[in-house]
C-alpha cells in the first residue's frame, strides 16, 4: 500500500510506487498461493475510477502479463469490485450498499440490471474528509483510524449537517471543524463530532434508499467500513427497521487485489474479456455505467 511520507496522496508518487512494487507483489502472491503463471487463466485490472497515473501504471502491467503469458484480459470497475467482495464475504444477497472510502462515497442498490446510485457526495468523499481533517490537525495518514481513536474520548460540538435530497456535502463540515480546532476547541471533541455528524448524514440517506427500494439488507463496504462506530450506528438503524446489516471484513474493506480478482472472475464468466487495444482506463468510470448480469 502506498502511504505518503507527509500530506495527502500525490498522483505521480503513487504511480511510481505502484511501478516499483507491482512485480514484487505479483511474485509474492504467486509464491504464497503456491502456483505459477501457467495456472492463471485471466488477468484482471482496475480500469477506473481513480487517479489516472496509478490506473495507467497497473494497466500497463496487466497488458504486459496478458501478452507475455497469452492470457485473457478483463477490465474491472473499482466500485463494483468493492460491492462484490462485500457480497462474497458477507453473503449479503440484495443489499443497499453504502460504499464509503477515500475516493468515493455513494449509496448504491441493484435495480434493473445495474448498480444504481441513489445518493452520493457532492464534493469530497467521507474518507477524504476524515483524512483532510486529520492532516490539518497534525495527525498521520491515513487519518480515519486516528480520528476514530481520538473520538472515543470526545464530546459533542455543533458542526454543519448537510444533506440535500439524497446527496451529501462534507467539505464545509471539515472547514468548520478546522476553524474550531484553530480557535481552541479540543481535538477529541471535534473528532467525535465529525464522525457522529457525517455518519448520521450517511445513514439518513441510506435509510431513505432502503425505503425507496424496499430492500431489507445494508452492506457497508469501502475503506471507512473498518470504522467500528460507523457499523455500530448502522446496526442501530437497521435494528429499528428490522433489517440486516453486513460489514465487509476489515482485511477487504480498503482497496485490495482480491476484490479486483473476484470481480474479474464474474466479468470473465459473463463473457466480458477485452483485447489489448481495448483495455483503456477511465478515471471517471461510474458504477452505474456497468451492466451487471450475474446478480
Amino acid at each position: 500500500m502506498y502511504i505518503p511520507k507527509k500530506g495527502g496522496i500525490h498522483p505521480r508518487e503513487a504511480a511510481e510506487h505502484h511501478a516499483d512494487v507491482g512485480r514484487k507483489v505479483l511474485s509474492k502472491s504467486l509464491e504464497e498461493a503456491d502456483i505459477t503463471m501457467k495456472d492463471i487463466g485471466v488477468i484482471a485490472f482496475s480500469a477506473g475510477p481513480g487517479l489516472p497515473p496509478s490506473l495507467r501504471t497497473t494497466a500497463v502491467l496487466a497488458r504486459f502479463l496478458a501478452l507475455k503469458y497469452n492470457k485473457l484480459l478483463v477490465r474491472v470497475n473499482h466500485p463494483v469490485a468493492h460491492i462484490e467482495i462485500g457480497r462474497l464475504t458477507t453473503k449479503a444477497r440484495d443489499p443497499v450498499c453504502l460504499y464509503v472510502s477515500g475516493g468515493n462515497t455513494q449509496v448504491i442498490a441493484f435495480v434493473e440490471g445495474r448498480y444504481r446510485v441513489f445518493g452520493e457526495t457532492m464534493d469530497i468523499p467521507i474518507g477524504n474528509a476524515l483524512d483532510t481533517f486529520a492532516r490539518e490537525a497534525g495527525l498521520g495518514h491515513p487519518g480515519g483510524p486516528l480520528v476514530e481513536q481520538l473520538a472515543k474520548k470526545g464530546k459533542w460540538v455543533d458542526l454543519p449537517y448537510v444533506v440535500k435530497g439524497m446527496d451529501l456535502s462534507f467539505s464545509g463540515i471539515v472547514t468548520d471543524a478546522v476553524r474550531k480546532l484553530r480557535n481552541g476547541v479540543k481535538l477529541e471533541d471535534l473528532c467525535y463530532s465529525l464522525q457522529e455528524n457525517c455518519f448520521a448524514m450517511l445513514i439518513e440517506v441510506t435509510e431513505r434508499a432502503m425505503a425507496h427500494t424496499d430492500k431489507e439488507e445494508v452492506l457497508l463496504t469501502g475503506g471507512v467500513a473498518a470504522n467500528k462506530r460507523f457499523s455500530e450506528m448502522l446496526e442501530i438503524m437497521c435494528k429499528e427497521r428490522d433489517a440486516k446489516v453486513f460489514v465487509v471484513p476489515q482485511e477487504y474493506s480498503g482497496d485490495n487485489g482480491a476484490m479486483i480478482a473476484w470481480t474479474g472472475i464474474l466479468e470473465y464468466k459473463s463473457g466480458r474479456t477485452v483485447k489489448i487495444e481495448d483495455s483503456n482506463i477511465d478515471s471517471k468510470w461510474r458504477v452505474d455505467e456497468v451492466e451487471i448480469n450475474w446478480v
